[in-house]
């Protein structure tokens, strides 16, 4: 199986100037570096390690840089990876074995925390174990936090993180929607957790392999919150409401309600007393609703499984 790893950078050069020879040091693999309309040295430092340069001349969020990097890939298999993000030699060894399981459609690695490139520069903590959905739909890192010796048992995920997420192309193709792969109205937050929402519809799970390890300096998470944006925490904030717009179905949430009016309540409370600014995630999610719901209805056309039957909750065992 050949791999395309798409590793994106934004005006991130000093890290790509670690991130880049590790993906290069990967075997099988074609390297793109996805130029998102870079000022900096990105161009310099694909030309310097032979990887493919792709640039974006025009900058977009990372769900459409991503989705054109994804059309122009030539692998069976595309390892999203962002440009802070390190991994292991044997990384793409160990996660590709995985994608020869049965309905096996993505990847999540074992995410390590540190806070820069340099091997001091690691935490003893975990970033992530893949990504989880609660029945209230909230989305959120499994792990997060804890000691990087945990989740070290292979098994099954709600879906990958963007940071390093290896897809089958077949999966990939299978889950277009209006010729998109990541929905770009969610900019770059959650649309990770959608793609993995609707894959599970289409009927394909996430493995979840601790022996491919990578290491992540994490920008959004439960721990960096408080540093990010406000525009960032209000986007991520009303992509909840997109999600289950487009995935969700009214058997779903009525089985669900008490868990997810329980959370609406806190969520309201929450934004009223301690974080107004995100009120407005509101109004932009009622703005992008009728978008939402047209790819919800073309998705329920074509899905495999009762969204009833979709996997909240499911972590690796810890």
């Amino acid at each position: 199986m050949s791999t395309t790893i798409l590793l994106i950078s934004t005006d991130r050069a000093a890290e790509l100037r670690h991130s880049l020879p590790a993906a290069m040091a990967q075997p099988d693999a074609e390297v793109v570096v996805l130029d998102n309309a870079s000022t900096d040295a990105t161009a310099d430092l694909a030309r310097e390690h032979g990887a493919r340069h792709l640039r974006l001349e025009q900058r977009l969020p990372w769900a459409a840089a991503n989705n054109a990097g994804i059309d122009a890939a030539e692998g069976d298999s595309v390892l999203l990876l962002n440009a802070d993000c390190f991994l292991e030699p044997d990384f793409l060894e160990h996660a590709r074995a995985r994608l020869s399981e049965p309905d096996v459609g993505a990847v999540a690695p074992k995410l390590v925390r540190t806070l820069g490139p340099q091997p001091d520069d690691r935490l003893d903590l975990l970033d992530a174990a893949g990504m989880c959905m609660d029945r209230a739909r909230r989305n959120n890192l499994t792990g997060h936090g804890r000691p990087r010796l945990a989740y070290d048992v292979p098994g099954t995920a709600f879906g990958a993180d963007g940071a390093a997420a290896l897809f089958r192309r077949e999966m990939l193709t299978d889950c277009t929607l209006e010729g998109e792969v990541l929905d770009p109205s969610f900019e770059k937050w959650a649309s990770d957790a959608d793609l993995a929402w609707r894959a599970h519809l289409m009927g394909w799970s996430c493995a979840y392999e601790p022996r491919a390890v990578a290491y992540h300096v994490r920008s959004y998470g439960p721990t960096s919150r408080a540093s990010v944006p406000e525009a960032d925490r209000r986007v991520q904030f009303r992509n909840r409401y997109l999600m289950m717009l487009k995935n969700d179905s009214s058997l779903s949430l009525a089985r669900d309600l008490p868990r997810i009016a329980a959370f609406e309540v806190l969520a309201l409370g929450y934004a009223l007393l301690r974080e107004r600014p995100l009120l407005r995630g509101y109004r932009e999610a009622l703005r992008l609703a009728p978008a939402a719901r047209r790819k919800g209805r073309a998705l329920a056309r074509v899905r495999r499984v009762d969204p009833r039957r979709v996997p909240f909750g499911l972590e690796p065992l810890a």
